[in-house]
């Protein structure tokens, strides 16, 4: 029997009200890894974005590619809105990761 799959859409801040990056991933641990490492040139490493603020699981990788699209086409005041609604003091969530 195949291990349940768990896909997640995430948004990461460089700062509270800062610099905000949207991302997919299938391992949300491994990748907070490579952000915080800067172990992937691009957008997280150039800008220093690297707190975890707001997360969301997904059964499938099309329903989590969905929910990235659409948070991406969102203004930055509604992605503001939707960290503060569930995390009001841009805590870093990736210690409850485990």
């Amino acid at each position: 029997m195949r291990p349940e799959r768990v896909y997640y859409v995430y948004i990461l801040a460089s700062a509270p009200n800062g610099t905000l990056y949207v991302g997919m991933t299938n391992d949300l641990a491994r990748r907070m890894y490579e952000h915080r490492e800067g172990l992937i040139d691009g957008f997280t490493k150039t800008y220093g974005v690297k707190t975890l603020v707001h997360y969301e699981l997904f059964p499938t990788a099309a329903d989590a590619i969905r929910r990235e699209t659409r948070l991406k086409k969102y203004s930055r005041a509604w992605k503001i809105n939707l960290i503060l609604s569930r995390n009001p003091g841009w805590d870093d969530l990736a210690g409850t990761l485990i």
